[in-house]
């Protein structure tokens, strides 16, 4: 068998995610009963992962779902801040983020800079049902996976040289 050869043009470490994944499920107001019925449906393969959430979202999806959900604070007051810096720290490996394309939001320049976390750090990330879907229903959701990532700071450095 072939071994796996480091492509320094793709990634320059790599970290291991477990097969029982910590999930991060976030919704804006006008999408959160889409989540929360995705969610619901989707209720025995969550229960298999550790769940995370922004304080209404993850409060809602606790109470329908009646699983533990580990809530931060509401999103316009930091918690998608919080969940950016989880990420940051290998403690959020999936994010489900059914966001709203159509509503301003008051913290807009957060959930941009969450979304650009997730890219960063190479977090599969759902913003709506059928992109969810497809990533809970993954052969990989329920295995190791080791998750690609590129030190950015390099790129910068070999640019400014």
């Amino acid at each position: 068998m072939k071994k796996k050869q480091k492509d320094p043009g793709i990634m320059d470490s790599t970290i291991p995610m477990r097969p029982k994944k910590n999930i991060a499920l976030i919704a804006h107001d006008h999408r959160k009963l889409d989540l929360l019925d995705w969610a619901e449906y989707n209720r025995d393969k969550l229960a298999e992962h550790n769940l995370f959430g922004t304080g209404t979202t993850g409060s809602m999806a606790a109470n329908r779902l009646g699983l533990p959900v580990y809530t931060f604070k509401s999103g316009p007051l930091g918690g998608d801040l919080q969940i950016g810096t989880a990420i940051i720290q290998n403690e959020i490996d999936v994010m489900i983020f059914f966001w709203d394309p159509l509503q301003a939001q008051p913290h807009d320049v957060d959930v941009k800079a969450l979304l650009r976390i997730c890219v960063v750090y190479n977090i599969p990330l759902a913003s709506n049902r059928a992109s969810a879907d497809f990533l809970i229903s993954s052969a990989l959701m329920d295995k190791t996976y080791d998750r690609f990532i590129v030190d950015y700071s390099k790129r910068f450095k070999k640019e400014i040289n």
